[in-house]
């Protein structure tokens, strides 16, 4: 088809596959880094469809750079933070994501944080590559136990009921805050509480909620007071979630135990001081990062712009209401 879509970082083979059968012309960007601006809006314009990353800011002015024609913009994950849906709608674009396939192995990555923070296994293997090591000693780097602790999920949306799911091999009392009951969650025990609650009360809290208004620093110095010193911090949801620097203000002055971080306020940068902190464990943005899982996204995300260029509604379309106008 003479369809030209853009594609703003490299993406799995077997999506850049599917879009080429379909598509007379795919542009990969070569640079493994997120495209500077100028370079963006030169790139996608005249194009039918777009495949973004949630570090491509899509607003008014990528919009009109892009033009009329330009039928999708596919984000390659599960949040669309980056993209303004309201100025999307009004221009005609189809805004998808790639939901559902990559709860598993985010929950997976949480639990890791949660295992690699309480364990003290970052510290700990850093000693022994130093050579620091000398032998057994009852009292060094003692950590946490996760067996028969709290769990508390912030957001039981997917990943959060994946990860809450996955407590039960621990043994863990679980406790969830949501606008809703989750039924899944019940079903093994689990209670929905208020946030207040659940932070006071857990042992492990983990972060499961989209960047919206209403949870911007949702975890703040009021909510990091209300948490246990014995308590860790988990986020792999999104980074201004968090008020990073008071966490890190929490973390220097040992008022919770520690934290595991898989995204950050203002990516890739951390705030200041918190490299520098043991009690914490930072990964760059690893969520989705399997073989398996980043290769069904660039599927999803393929099918979607395919479905969206043949007139088709996109099966993971995400501002539904722009299907209605056109």
């Amino acid at each position: 088809m003479p369809f030209n879509v853009y594609v703003t970082r490299q993406i799995p083979e077997a999506g850049l596959a599917i879009l080429r059968e379909h598509c007379d012309r795919v542009d990969v960007s070569p640079q493994d880094c997120p495209l500077d601006r100028r370079v963006f809006l030169a790139q996608v314009k005249g194009r039918d469809g777009v495949v973004c990353q949630l570090t491509d800011l899509v607003d008014e002015e990528v919009l009109q750079a892009a033009g009329p024609q330009c039928r999708v913009f596919a984000n390659f994950g599960v949040g669309f933070n980056n993209i303004d849906l309201e100025a999307a709608t009004r221009h005609g674009a189809l805004i998808t994501n790639t939901p559902g396939i990559l709860s598993d192995t985010t929950a997976d990555l949480a639990w890791s944080l949660m295992l690699s923070v309480a364990r003290r296994i970052v510290e700990s293997d850093r000693y022994c590559r130093s050579g620091k090591w000398t032998g057994f000693s009852p009292m060094l780097f003692l950590g946490h136990d996760i067996h028969g602790a709290t769990l508390g999920i912030v957001g039981a949306g997917r990943i959060g009921t994946a990860a809450g799911l996955r407590s039960t091999g621990f043994n863990m009392k679980l406790l969830y805050f949501d606008d809703r009951e989750n039924d899944v969650l019940n079903k093994v025990g689990g209670k929905r509480v208020g946030l207040g609650t659940l932070l006071q009360e857990s042992d492990f809290v983990s972060l499961h909620v989209p960047l919206l208004d209403s949870t911007y620093h949702m975890i703040g110095r009021d909510a990091l007071a209300m948490m246990k010193p014995t308590a860790y911090l988990i986020n792999t949801a999104r980074g201004p979630v968090v008020d990073e620097q008071a966490l890190v203000e929490a973390l220097r002055e040992k008022r919770i135990a520690g934290a595991g971080l898989d995204v950050y306020e203002n990516e890739p940068e951390l705030a200041p001081g918190l490299a520098e902190l043991e009690n914490v464990v930072c990964i760059p943005h690893l969520g989705s990062a399997t073989h398996a899982t980043r290769s069904r996204m660039s599927v999803m995300v393929a099918q979607n712009v395919v479905a969206a260029l043949k007139g088709e509604t996109p099966p993971n379309l995400v501002n539904t209401d722009v299907a209605k106008d056109t």
